[in-house]
């Protein structure tokens, strides 16, 4: 028997299981401080599911009770009802061309991209991937094979690394010289909370089509765009149906982190290469892809993220939203005010700042959980480009945001 050695390329524990087991050991440590813990590092909701929500999921558990509306094995992609809301209420609704059948529900965005690569040729394409970047798209890259070895000081031979700074505002642009085949994106951006304007997202998909490149769009955060300007789906832009698929979240807007649903869009227009160089439509081998490996997502909880889209169900997501970005708010205002600088926390959840002189990042870490009981997400886990900064999630009560501000009040800028 042989094991997949690719896992043995990954380097340390990933990155929140390693805060969840430093906060735990700090618990154990000092049980007198442990309760006083905020967690402000994981991006987990604290607010309870939507109402309608919950009764669609109390509804349909009901209907699964009774011989005349039991619903067993369901479409691998998602009911068909759910799947046209969807299609209709995010996106042809705001004039974009999208069918239902290119919607598949999943149990949320990250799995879905890691299962994305199933459909591309392992080893064989050049993947790409911001800095700072979410995690999830280097270990799974590396996981299939995609990467190779780790590198002294961070990352993985193989992969390109699109660096995001505060003089880019920590949105790469295109590479210019070397090739990318495929390409993860994420607006507004985890960690950075930078949100991308409409010409540099139109840069991105006028090189991804004449690279013949594939863009993999994660737009968890797309409910927290408030500004109008700013786009909400890469498919605002003209061609992006020819060169991108779109990961959706229902956990960041209607507080799915632990009920687990999303959906990726996946054109039928869009196109890769066999190994002899013909032309292969991705949508069919998608498909593919999750009849063979997924029955698909629940019927209760399928029913719960349909009623989100209902006109009681969208005033509460957006109550959420509105809650979410006022901490954001309220976080980045008391950062700054501390003489720290700081991006995000507009058009985005998170509020990503730049540690004090002398401190790195899981310094930083480390001083805010003993000395505030305040726990952040350093830098350093999301890649080289990290280092030197820390996230704040704005997810969590609106007390509890006050409650890290007034914490921070005991440090200012130049020690923390």
């Amino acid at each position: 028997m042989l094991i997949n050695d690719n896992y043995l390329k990954l380097q340390a524990g990933y990155l929140f299981p390693e805060i969840a087991r430093r906060v735990t050991e700090y618990g154990r440590s000092n049980p007198a401080q442990a309760a006083r813990v905020i967690r402000c590092g994981i991006g987990d909701v604290t607010e309870p599911l939507p109402d309608a929500a919950r009764r669609a999921m109390h509804a349909a558990i009901d209907e699964l009770g009774a011989h005349s509306s039991f619903v067993g094995y369901g479409p691998p992609f998602g009911h068909e009802t759910v799947r046209h809301t969807i299609a209709e209420c995010d996106f042809r609704s705001r004039g974009l061309e999208v069918e239902d059948d290119e919607i598949f529900l999943s149990d949320g965005s990250k799995g879905d991209c890691g299962a994305i690569l199933d459909i591309f040729a392992a080893g064989r394409n050049r993947m790409a991937v911001p800095d700072p970047v979410y995690p999830v798209y280097v270990d799974t890259n590396v996981m299939v094979g995609n990467a190779g070895a780790a590198r002294t000081g961070g990352g993985y031979e193989g992969l390109l690394y699109l660096p995001g700074t505060p003089e880019n505002g920590f949105i790469p642009e295109p590479p210019a010289t070397e090739r990318a085949d495929v390409v993860y994106l994420c607006f507004p951006n985890n960690p950075t909370g930078a949100a991308i304007d409409r010409p540099a997202l139109e840069r991105w998909v006028h090189w991804a089509r004449a690279a013949e490149a594939v863009i993999l769009y994660d737009a968890a955060y797309e409910a927290y765009v408030t500004d109008p300007t700013l786009p909400r789906s890469i498919y605002e832009i003209p061609g992006a149906r020819e060169c991108a698929i779109e990961f959706r979240s229902f956990s960041k807007n209607g507080g799915f982190t632990g009920v687990r649903c999303g959906f990726t869009v996946c054109p039928k227009s869009l196109k890769g290469r066999t190994s002899d160089g013909r032309p292969q439509p991705l949508h069919p081998l998608w498909a593919r892809r999750w009849s063979t490996k997924s029955n698909g997502v629940s019927y209760p909880v399928q029913r719960g993220a349909e009623a989100l889209y209902t006109p009681e169900g969208r005033a509460q997501v957006a109550a959420l939203v509105e809650l979410y970005l006022g901490n954001a708010g309220v976080l980045r205002r008391g950062v700054e005010a501390r003489g720290l600088r700081a991006w995000g926390g507009v058009n985005a959840p998170y509020i990503w700042v730049q540690c004090p002189e002398g401190l790195d990042s899981w310094g930083v870490f480390d001083r805010l959980l003993h000395d505030a009981q305040v726990v952040v997400t350093p830098g350093a886990g999301f890649g080289a480009c990290g280092e030197g900064f820390f996230r704040i999630s704005a997810f969590n009560s609106p007390s509890n945001v006050e409650e890290v501000v007034k914490r921070l009040g005991a440090f200012d800028g130049s020690s923390i």
